[in-house]
């Protein structure tokens, strides 16, 4: 299982590197390789998790965004289903993980809290890294164009969905708190008092 997992992990790494891709100088670096980090620190304490099962979903989670940003939830779900059955992935197992990426993408109708372990591993995993690094800063270089009033309002959008829906891990949680309450600072939402 391992070698076919690199084998996806390097078809992503490819793909994310076209220039089509709008994230394609930073996604793997700065995305992708700080998910994996966490994730696997969260394998670490959660024994119990398929750690194989975790690492394919940290490469196949955003695949659809890599191939087709517009339609990234049904191309993770079509073209990713096509990729692993090609590269020989057994068949439950490849179910599994479409299954299970799927209900990351559903974070905003179903309660990730209650969702099996390897799926709010991924979720946490996934909505930390963006507090960490240059996520946020790489999201106003590629929307210069826009007024600094909406990028703030999208990054507050953003850091909040994150927060509320997909950081459901306690761990990461506790972990986090203080830079997502530095980037909600960063994007205008003040605290009532700055002083103890």
């Amino acid at each position: 299982m391992e070698e076919l997992i690199l084998k996806f992990k390097k078809h992503v790494v490819t793909e994310s590197k076209r220039s089509r891709f709008i994230h394609h100088q930073w996604y793997i670096k700065y995305h992708l390789e700080i998910v994996e980090k966490i994730a696997l620190e969260l394998c670490d304490r959660y024994k119990e998790a398929d750690k194989e099962l975790v690492l394919l979903m940290v490469w196949l989670h955003d695949y659809g965004k890599i191939l087709d940003f517009d339609n990234r939830d049904e191309i993770t779900l079509i073209k990713g289903r096509e990729k692993l059955e090609w590269l020989g992935f057994p068949k439950q197992f490849l179910e599994k993980a479409i299954a299970y990426v799927e209900m990351v993408d559903k974070k905003m109708e179903i309660d990730l809290n209650v969702a099996p372990l390897e799926v709010k591993i991924i979720s946490s995993a996934d909505g930390a890294s963006h507090l960490i690094g240059p996520f946020f800063s790489l999201f106003w270089y590629e929307n210069s164009t826009k007024p600094i009033e909406g990028l703030m309002k999208d990054n507050i959008k953003k850091a909040l969905k994150d927060w509320n829906k997909k950081i459901v891990l306690p761990e990461i949680r506790k972990s986090f708190k203080k830079r997502h309450d530095f980037l909600r600072e960063q994007n205008g939402q003040f605290p009532s008092k700055f002083l103890d």
